[in-house]
């Protein structure tokens, strides 16, 4: 008894899994006159009417009825010749589907579309008024039948059928390598750039200018405050879509403009050319006299960023570069965020994973529509005016042909959030793998445990065909596997306390084994010494006045060529007054 329950319950589970995937089908329109490449549109229909082939080769192509003029309700609607071996397009309204279909099929129709200028919605009728149907019956939108005329006339076949949905789409390949390689790469640059900095005593500067932006270190009230935040603005997003989506595309494009302008500097800053300065003034900004080159990329950046909100819309090709925009904008805040130990980690990951959870599975019994508040903000309501969707995601157009990709879903998304929030954990195991020497065992097990998480919630989304929250699969593997790894290693109190990372250590990754000083950046000044360090650096200079140190020779554009006679600048750089101008000229500096 129990195993037959269990079948059937499967059988059940199995037929509505099959309706619900095919819901959506395609009408292939060809011209009669021409012969040009035919094009397919979007459809709605229902299987329990009657089944589409799924293959184009194995439906017919039939002649197209253009009575949308027509309501087809009452007999004396139908043509006095009938709709032999056609499929009328007609118009929705004033009566049911099953009699506009019932009058069709009686009229010899082999098919029957109801043009629609309201949201498509499946075609029902009674279970006793299914086995009367034998023809199949869908929607067509208004805005898809005027694309059809004016593309190729009124005289045209159509056939329809319905292509099995693939498991999963390519695309998800090219938003995995995205998202792990931007978690990777900006939890390395985050890192590396943090633990750099603790060596040095100033912030790099070139000339008037300051080219290191300094870091932001996360409080739980801050984690507490922006959890708020994001609760409050999803909320009013819902209720408020039309109105505040134009606010968050213009926030995208500053804020993607100057993590694109961040990821670009110090690329440009190596180029031989444009490097001069402007003249002096009192304008804003430019009283720092930046250099040409880099007004030059900041023009670039925002041009990139205005040319995206232009043509933002553009599916062919505009999200390309919402893609790059979004990896940019990534990529800055992290790092230009830091979490400063593994127990805010912790407190951020677990907070933002309820926060997901319930945004996406708990809204839909709280929403009248029983729509998810996270699924209809992402992908836009359906009821929008505006039709916007929200940049804040990378998304990816689907490269299998599909009615799903042509329907309902034409992109496969994944937000911003799902790559930040473990990036900023990716970026502490970094900077924790330098300060304790571990050969980044914590930086690589926790970029291998993003893709695992990534993984699985890809496999989620192919086995339930609806939205997941990312975070739910993504936060226990990272976690899981940073706690396993510091456990492993004996290190958990230092690891979620962050105690691993020393003000001063006696010796630099950046440096060499035999180098007293903390390594200095090539284009700032030399750095000053605490007062506790003075005494000890002072007798090794004394003892070796002719040599200079290693960390002036380090980053030298080339060997120096005399290094005894411009050896004086090595001890006047350490014991150097701090109000005392600095040297004009530094042995292999480079520009």
């Amino acid at each position: 008894m129990a195993a037959s329950a269990l079948v059937r319950l499967g059988a059940v589970f199995l037929l509505f899994a099959a309706q619900v995937a095919c819901e959506y089908g395609m009408v292939h329109v060809v011209s009669e006159i021409a012969v040009p490449r035919g094009k397919d549109y979007c459809i709605l229909y229902n299987p329990q009417w009657a089944h589409l082939p799924h293959d184009l080769g194995k439906a017919s192509l039939l002649q197209l009825g253009d009575w949308s003029s027509s309501l087809l309700c009452s007999p004396s609607d139908l043509p006095a010749g009938g709709f032999s071996n056609q499929i009328p397009l007609v118009a929705r309204g004033n009566c049911t589907f099953y009699e506009k279909v019932r009058l069709a099929q009686g009229s010899g129709a082999r098919g029957l579309l109801v043009v629609s200028k309201e949201k498509l919605v499946p075609p029902g009728g009674n279970k006793t008024q299914y086995e009367e149907i034998g023809i199949p019956v869908a929607l067509l939108s208004y805005k898809d039948m005027l694309d059809i005329f004016r593309s190729f006339g009124h005289k045209v076949r159509v056939a329809l059928y319905a292509p099995s949905e693939p498991v999963l789409d390519y695309n998800m390949v090219i938003i995995f390598i995205m998202a792990v390689g931007t978690v990777a790469l900006g939890g390395y640059w985050a890192g590396s750039r943090d633990v750099k900095k603790r060596y040095m005593k100033h912030k790099r500067d070139d000339g008037p200018e300051k080219q290191e932006d300094e870091a932001v270190d996360v409080t739980p009230v801050m984690i507490c405050v922006f959890v708020v935040m994001c609760c409050s603005m999803l909320v009013l997003l819902y209720y408020f879509y039309d109105h505040l989506v134009y606010v968050i595309i213009g926030i995208f494009c500053l804020a993607s403009s100057t993590g694109l302008y961040s990821c670009l500097a110090p690329c440009v800053r190596r180029l031989p050319c444009c490097g001069c300065r402007v003249p002096d003034n009192s304008l804003p900004y430019f009283h720092k006299r930046p250099q040409a080159r880099m007004l030059l990329l900041a023009l670039f950046c925002v041009a990139i960023s205005v040319v995206w909100g232009i043509f933002r819309n553009e599916d062919q090709w505009a999200w390309v570069l919402q893609d790059a925009l979004g990896i940019a904008f990534c990529l800055y805040m992290l790092k230009t965020i830091r979490l400063p130990t593994f127990k805010a980690c912790t407190l951020l990951l677990l907070v933002l994973f309820i926060y997901d959870v319930f945004f996406v599975f708990i809204t839909p019994f709280l929403t009248k529509s029983g729509n998810s508040i996270m699924v209809e903000v992402a992908t836009g309501p359906s009821d929008s005016a505006t039709h916007e969707k929200l940049p804040m995601v990378l998304k990816v157009p689907r490269l299998n042909s599909s009615p799903l990709a042509l329907c309902d879903r034409p992109f496969s998304l994944l937000g911003f959030g799902d790559i930040l929030v473990p990036g900023l954990l990716v970026a502490y195991c970094h900077r924790f793998d330098v300060q304790v020497q571990s050969s980044r065992v914590y930086f690589v097990a926790s970029t291998i445990a993003y893709g695992i998480g990534l993984l699985v919630t890809f496999v989620a989304l192919a086995l339930m065909q609806r939205g997941q929250p990312a975070l739910l699969y993504l936060v226990p593997c990272m976690l899981v596997t940073s706690f396993a790894i510091a456990l492993w290693r004996r290190e958990l109190g230092a690891f979620w306390t962050g105690s691993g990372f020393a003000k001063d250590l006696p010796q630099s990754p950046w440096a060499p084994a035999d180098s007293p000083q903390p390594p200095r950046d090539s284009d700032g000044p030399c750095p000053q010494q605490p007062p506790g360090e003075e005494q000890a650096k002072g007798p090794l200079s004394t003892e070796q006045p002719p040599e200079p140190s290693a960390s002036e020779e380090e980053g030298a554009a080339g060997p120096a060529q005399e290094p005894r006679s411009r050896a004086p600048s090595a001890p006047e750089c350490v014991g150097q007054d701090p109000a005392s101008p600095s040297p004009t000229t530094q042995p292999g500096i480079s520009a």
